[in-house]
């Protein structure tokens, strides 16, 4: 079955305004909490509320799925983010900040399980529908951050105001997409658990890679920043680099196939985590932390784009791995800021991030033993 263009440009388009509005949370946010009198271990305990709720939605949403169409899931979403980003404009009380922070979580699950699971819903190979959903989503992340750093210059509760419009605007095209039905159980299904096949479970440590570097980017890079005296124009458009250079690494994994997808997500830890946790010594000079977040960005652009294939294309069409990759990327938006803001409280934020950044590395180590790395994987 093949996705008509009305389709994919409702699905690119759609992810492109609502990554917009998450490009604008993603500065508006912290910088806010910090100017309402937050500490930045606080600043990571709320970021860690929004990953903690869209880990807990993307457990249910595979049940879910069989309820109910993707595209549903779509149109909640894009609610969800725009009543969000309204109530830190009303209040920037904890309660209505961490309730903020929830239903970001919950958003974010939605939108991601929903749109990548119904482009992947036809006969071309996933990995270049997912490239084209993914770059809408880099352009939003791009323009987002830039048009927050402008507007938190007179306020963050005006950024944020803009980002709730935005979402609002994000249910349009939405509502465009075509009416897939829930899924089916498939009539014969490999036993024991997903996440634990060969080539899912490559996929799920990309999620785990490209989940941290998007929590640390949302929450502590723009503290370290702030830290280093970086404006908060500066500030957005150095988030908008990495989003930006995602928007690259996306593309440019958008056609490669079988060995090089595995190849795609070695390279993309290692230069994700790599260059993310050297940006604290260079925080202060603008070119080199934009440099550094280019690389990252790089690699983290082709770790979203090649985990939810690899894990696709694994398993029976109606089995829903995405939803599993899904669930590790979402744990680790929770842990990378949750972990950071238990280290700063010993060590500088800088050295932290450093660290965290070593743990992403990391994570093509600990995958080099799967069936999918020497090519014995594949779907059943």
């Amino acid at each position: 079955m093949r996705r008509p263009p009305r389709d994919i440009v409702a699905s690119a388009g759609g992810a492109a305004v609502f990554s917009c509005s998450l490009g604008i949370a993603s500065v508006a946010l912290p910088l806010l909490a910090l100017r309402s009198g937050y500490s930045a271990v606080e600043v990571g305990v709320l970021t860690a509320i929004s990953a903690i709720a869209q880990m807990a939605t993307r457990l249910v949403l595979g049940a879910a799925m069989r309820l109910v169409g993707d595209w549903v899931l779509v149109v909640a979403a894009a609610a969800t983010l725009c009543l969000s980003n309204g109530l830190v404009v009303a209040s920037a009380a904890l309660v209505p900040f961490a309730v903020a922070e929830m239903l970001q979580g919950i958003a974010r699950a939605c939108f991601w399980t929903g749109s990548q699971t119904h482009v992947v819903r036809g006969d071309s190979p996933a990995v270049g529908a997912l490239a084209t959903i993914n770059f809408g989503s880099s352009l939003g992340l791009l323009a987002g951050p830039v048009l927050a750093g402008v507007l938190v210059e007179h306020s963050p509760r005006t950024a944020l105001a803009a980002g709730a419009a935005i979402a609002g605007i994000a249910t349009l095209p939405a509502l465009a997409l075509d009416r897939l039905p829930p899924f089916r159980p498939p009539p014969e299904r490999t036993p024991g658990q997903i996440w634990r096949r060969p080539g899912v479970d490559v996929g799920c440590w990309a999620g785990v890679s490209a989940g941290a570097w998007r929590g640390l980017l949302s929450s502590y890079m723009p503290v370290m920043l702030d830290a280093a005296c970086q404006s908060a124009a500066t500030i957005g458009v150095l988030v908008s680099v990495a989003n930006g250079a995602s928007v690259v690494g996306s593309v440019l994994v958008g056609r490669v196939r079988d060995r090089w997808m595995v190849r795609s997500f070695l390279l993309g830890s290692l230069a994700t985590g790599a260059a993310i946790g050297l940006v604290a010594p260079v925080a202060g000079t603008w070119w080199a932390a934009a440099a550094l977040l280019a690389v990252s960005g790089l690699g983290a652009g082709a770790l979203q784009t090649v985990g939810p294939a690899l894990a696709t294309d694994s398993v029976h069409p109606d089995e829903r791995a995405i939803a599993a990759a899904g669930t590790f990327r979402a744990a680790a938006l929770f842990a990378a800021p949750l972990a950071v803001a238990g280290a700063v409280a010993l060590i500088p934020v800088g050295v932290a991030m450093g660290l965290a950044g070593a743990l992403i590395a990391a994570t093509a180590a600990l995958v080099h033993r799967s069936p999918a790395l020497s090519g014995t994987g594949g779907p059943p």
